[in-house]
C-alpha cells in the first residue's frame, strides 16, 4: 500500500485544476480541497503526468492548451508538489495486461486500464475523474466524478459522499 495515500487524480481532473480559464477549474479545485479536508490524500503516476504534457503542449485548434515545453515543465513540477508521484513498478504491466484480457479493452481505452492497473499496484481504490463512465467496468476500483464530491454532514465522517 501506498503510504496513506487513498485516492487518484486522473490527469483530466489536475488539468482544470491547472489552467483557470477551463470551464470545469473551479469544480476541479473544489473536490480536491474537499477531499483534502475530508483527510484524503490524492496521488498521480507518471501517465498521468505524460498526458498532462500532451494536452498542455497540444495546438488550441487541436484540442490543447498550447502551452510550450517550458511551461509545461514548470506546470508539472507543481503538481508533483501537490500530488505525491506514484513511481511506475514491473508489476504494471502484468496488471495491465489482466486488465484487458479480463475487461476485454481495446483501442484508446487501453491508456485507462493502465491508469487502473498503476491503481491496483499501489492499492488505489478511487479515482476522482470527470470521465466516470470509462471506469465503469472496473470492479475493483470505484470513479467518482468531481460534482459527486461534497463535504460530509457534520456529524458524518464520509470520505465520499455520492
Amino acid at each position: 500500500c501506498s503510504k496513506g495515500i487513498t485516492s487518484f487524480v486522473q490527469s483530466f481532473v489536475s488539468q482544470p485544476g491547472v489552467n483557470l480559464e477551463h470551464p470545469m477549474s473551479t469544480e476541479a479545485n473544489h473536490a480536491i480541497a474537499t477531499l483534502r479536508q475530508q483527510g484524503e490524500q490524492l496521488a498521480i503516476v507518471p501517465q498521468n503526468l505524460i498526458e498532462f504534457w500532451n494536452v498542455y503542449t497540444r495546438l488550441s485548434d487541436r484540442n490543447g492548451l498550447g502551452r510550450t515545453p517550458t511551461q509545461a515543465i514548470t506546470e508539472i513540477q507543481d503538481l508533483k508538489v501537490l500530488f505525491p508521484l506514484l513511481l511506475d513498478t514491473p508489476d504494471i504491466y502484468q496488471r495491465w495486461e489482466h486488465c484487458v484480457v479480463t475487461y476485454g479493452v481495446s483501442g484508446v481505452r487501453v491508456h485507462d486500464a493502465r491508469l487502473v492497473a498503476a491503481m491496483l499496484v499501489h492499492d488505489l481504490t478511487h479515482i476522482l475523474t470527470f470521465n466516470t463512465r470509462d471506469f465503469v467496468r472496473y470492479a475493483e476500483i470505484s470513479a467518482v466524478h468531481p460534482a459527486d464530491v461534497s463535504m460530509p454532514e457534520q456529524e458524518s465522517d464520509a470520505i465520499f459522499k455520492i
